[in-house]
């Protein structure tokens, strides 16, 4: 199928473009339109409403920094929520660390899993573990019964808005709002750390600078930190590290578990450099 491209607007005049072997699967769920596609440069390629949610060559690195980062600032993350994260690469990230006992993710489109069970088995075989609950259902909803419950949070959901051409809204756009923030906070143990993934700080500022105005009414720490992703929009993406008791900039490694050896990505240095922001996002968060 050669000459077949996969296109993705990330502003109505730059985008990116990707040939494809062959489009595997398409489906609409009951919440958005689930495709995989192989892609020639990246392989097999989840996308949902028309925007790339991983490829696999490159998902290595959101699921490491979205995970990492907030277990070991915690230093004993016994219970971890995953809201959305379908695909399973957060799972699979968060099972390395041997002080989680148990793991929730919640998802609210069963779709996405089915889909990631077939495509991507590997990325999803963690949902079998015995330490793992997986649940179909609205996280929003979810929240209001778990006050208290949880050491780590990961928001790994998909965009509030889809596509940029688009005027509709995805099924993630109330998990960027203050009423959603509120729950969550509350969800949290004492000490509790929620990491949010929140975008591409270069073309979606407004929705960071917005989304930070709003986390700080609700959380005490709230910090932006960069990973560099080549499929997502301009290479980069941010993940907000949001806690009342623990700020990640005072975090040091003091030594680290053998499987860290072993990342693609994260090493014991890796989050403070993250944590380090170019002056003009730090101007825009700041306003």
């Amino acid at each position: 199928m050669a000459g077949d491209w996969f296109h993705e607007m990330h502003t109505p005049h730059v985008g990116i473009e990707l040939e494809l072997g062959q489009r595997l699967f398409k489906g609409q769920s009951p919440y958005q339109m689930i495709e995989v596609v192989e892609t020639l440069e990246f392989g097999r390629m989840l996308v949902v409403d028309g925007a790339i949610m991983f490829t696999a060559r490159d998902e290595f690195v959101y699921h490491e920094m979205i995970a990492h980062p907030p277990l070991f600032a915690h230093g004993n993350p016994e219970r971890v929520l995953i809201v959305g994260g379908g695909d399973g690469g957060s799972i699979r990230e968060v099972l390395k660390h041997d002080a989680v006992h148990s793991i929730t993710l919640v998802e609210i489109d069963g779709m996405v899993i089915d889909t990631c069970r077939k495509y991507f088995p590997d990325l999803t075989a963690g949902m079998d573990h015995a330490k793992v609950e997986v649940v179909i259902r609205d996280g929003f909803a979810f929240l209001d019964d778990h006050q208290g419950a949880f050491d780590v949070i990961l928001v790994d959901s998909t965009d509030p808005v889809p596509l940029i051409s688009e005027s509709k809204t995805g099924p993630a756009e109330k998990l960027f709002t203050p009423r959603f923030f509120e729950k969550l906070h509350t969800a949290l143990k004492s000490g509790g750390i929620a990491v949010f993934q929140s975008e591409n700080p270069f073309f979606a500022a407004p929705i960071l600078s917005t989304m930070h105005s709003d986390l700080r009414r609700t959380f005490r720490v709230v910090e932006l930190y960069l990973a560099n992703i080549p499929t997502y929009p301009a290479g980069l993406w941010s993940f907000t590290f949001c806690s009342d008791d623990v700020d990640p900039h005072l975090f040091r490694h003091t030594s680290a578990p053998p499987f860290v050896a072993d990342l693609r990505y994260y090493h014991q240095k890796m989050f403070r450099a993250a944590l380090t922001l170019p002056n003009y996002v730090r101007r825009f968060l700041a306003h």
